[in-house]
């Protein structure tokens, strides 16, 4: 198996992040054209959108919160050569959980949902870094 694969997964995750740039763009056009937008205060103020906007901006802030640390995982995996099936299903999942919790929070935002999408991908990523933390210390030995 090459390690390598390691990175389709990571290329979905930044896709998603790139997709939620465009629907938050669309979504600040047709504010501004429905004259739902504080122009005066948008320059420096999120709360000058309407409330379908920030759920949107607040998904793409966590985009760059844990998304961040899975990016750091699957390099210390690849750099590792560590990268076995168990890997690779742990990565789709998380990167499946972030698809979930940015549908949920650019749509519906229930949090009681988010907040359990969010919980599973957190536990996916943790024991990515166990496994990662382990191979690291097998590696050294």
């Amino acid at each position: 198996m090459s390690r390598d694969l390691i990175f389709l997964p990571v290329l979905v995750q930044v896709a998603l992040t790139l997709a939620i740039y465009v629907v938050l763009i669309r979504a600040k056009i047709r504010a501004i054209k429905a004259g739902e937008c504080d122009q005066a205060r948008r320059a420096l103020y999120d709360d000058a959108f309407p409330e379908y906007v920030l759920k949107i901006n607040n998904n793409l802030r966590n985009q760059f919160e844990l998304p961040v640390l899975f990016y750091v995982v699957a390099l210390v995996l690849w750099a590792l050569d560590a990268v076995n099936v168990a890997a690779l299903v742990a990565a789709w999942a998380f990167v499946a959980s972030r698809l979930v919790h940015a549908w949920i929070h650019c749509t519906t935002n229930v949090v009681a949902h988010r907040r359990r999408v969010f919980t599973v991908g957190w536990w996916i990523l943790a024991a990515m870094l166990l496994f990662a933390v382990f191979e690291a210390a097998v590696s050294s030995a």
